[in-house]
């Protein structure tokens, strides 16, 4: 077992493919092991295909009203064919990406499922189909998979299906029956919607994207009830038979139908298959338990991404795996989460990041709650015809410190970025109203928010 490593990582997608991509670059001898494709679950069945899907669902309901701008689509129609073919050729495209600069850092891909055998004082023990190898440090990323609960009827029922199966879809639904109203739920209603498919929505707690702003969320739901899609909050699920679902909402028992129903009520760690218990690794609530520094309570071992099950999205998975690595080539570097943002990318895109006023309010946190409708933007008017959205920032009641900013309205996504570094930066409204935005952006909408806050 001569063939000894400085890092071994267990799992490709965000959190695996940066840190080798970073531990490569600072000269490390690393090995990858991934047993699909390079970049996970979120290049290939999640945050990647369901952007490029949402992108042409945009396009189409942009040319349906087009003629509030001037501009006649004529016979306006689309292809679901070609949507799912492109969203292929686009996942295609970075996967290959992604092994090229494995390529160019020279770390060393494994197409393959790693095992933990154990740990000894030569290092961590990993074995594979073709071999076996030694690891100074070993780094899990073995992400999450989706949540199926326990519900009768449910269990090998080919009409359920998660974000995986609806991907690999041939043939458009023409109602679709969604279980949980979260992010995956939000996107993939929003997609479906537009392309004409009647859409139901399910979900257990009394607003959608728990987590999320609510007032903004409201409007958001508002927005979709008016674009024909059902939602049945406060509902919860009893037995599924068939394609049917049956739910209870006000005491009352319920039935829908879809030609498929899409699960989405979360996502879980993966822990087991891999010899985990082999280390004697702690988990917490499901997920491997690290610190600051993204270290297990084995010495050498550290976990980061969605197996932590802390903060599940793609770019707290990159950030995480640089902090090992960043702590692994001798530097200082810990992980803060109070400037992780999130998107919804709903039409209208929904984004926030840092506190909202109901997280504020449970951590005792005294805020100052500044908010516009984003009309106050004059690019949002000249481009958004009858849209409505908001912007809402957050400040501490003490020092006027940026705090949280929630936005409804497009392009938020590409926005909210700017609140991450007010955020990171500690920055004060004061010094808030000393940067200079471009006009006429939508991001000045921050700005004019900042502005009527402190006047």
């Amino acid at each position: 077992m001569e063939n000894k490593y400085d890092l071994a990582i267990i799992g490709g997608g965000p959190a695996g493919y940066v840190a080798a991509e970073r531990a490569g670059a600072k000269g490390l001898k690393v090995v990858l092991f991934e047993k699909k494709e390079l970049g996970g679950v979120c290049l290939n069945e999640g945050c990647m295909p369901t952007k490029t899907l949402l992108y042409s669902a945009k396009l189409y309901d942009n040319a349906k009203t087009g003629n509030k701008y001037g501009v006649e689509a004529g016979d306006l129609s689309f292809s679901f064919d070609k949507m799912m073919a492109r969203k292929k050729k686009v996942v295609k495209k970075l996967v290959g990406g992604v092994g090229a600069k494995m390529k160019q850092f020279k770390v060393e891909v494994m197409n393959d499922s790693a095992f933990i055998k154990g740990r000894t004082q030569r290092g961590i023990e990993l074995a594979f189909h073709e071999g076996e190898i030694l690891a100074s440090n070993l780094l899990i990323c073995t992400g999450s998979e989706a949540f199926i609960p326990p519900i009768p009827g449910v269990e090998d029922n080919a009409n359920i299906i998660t974000n995986r199966e609806i991907l690999q879809l041939e043939k458009q639904p023409d109602e679709l029956v969604i279980i949980g109203g979260g992010v995956i739920g939000m996107e993939f209603a929003s997609f479906f919607n537009s392309l004409g498919t009647k859409v139901t929505i399910v979900e257990m707690l009394d607003e959608i994207l728990t987590g999320m702003d609510v007032e903004m969320s409201a409007m958001l739901r508002q927005q979709y009830a008016k674009k024909g899609i059902d939602f049945n909050l406060t509902s919860k699920v009893i037995k599924v038979e068939d394609n049917k679902v049956f739910f209870e909402k006000n005491g009352q028992t319920n039935e829908i139908q879809g030609d498929k129903i899409l699960m989405s009520v979360g996502r879980r760690p993966v822990v087991n298959g891999f010899g985990l218990e082999n280390l004697g690794v702690e988990l917490f609530k499901g997920g491997i338990k690290v610190d600051v520094k993204m270290r297990t309570n084995i010495p050498n071992v550290y976990a980061a991404g969605d197996v932590t099950g802390f903060s599940l999205l793609a770019h707290t998975a990159s950030r995480e795996g640089e902090v090992v690595v960043n702590n692994l080539s001798g530097g200082e570097d810990q992980m803060r989460y109070n400037a992780i943002p999130g998107v919804v990318y709903t039409n209208p895109e929904f984004s926030g990041v840092g506190l909202t006023e109901e997280t504020a309010k449970a951590k005792g946190i005294e805020v100052k709650v500044a908010q516009l409708p984003m009309a106050y933007a004059g690019r949002f008017i000249a481009e958004n015809e009858g849209g409505a959205g908001l912007c809402k920032v957050l400040v501490g009641a003490k020092y006027g410190e940026v705090l949280g900013v929630h936005m409804l309205g497009n392009p938020s996504s590409e926005m909210i970025y700017g609140a991450c570094m007010a955020i990171e930066n500690e920055m004060t409204l004061k010094e808030m109203e000393q940067v200079v935005f471009p006009h006429p952006t939508v991001s000045e909408i921050f700005r004019e928010t900042v502005f009527a806050h402190s006047h």
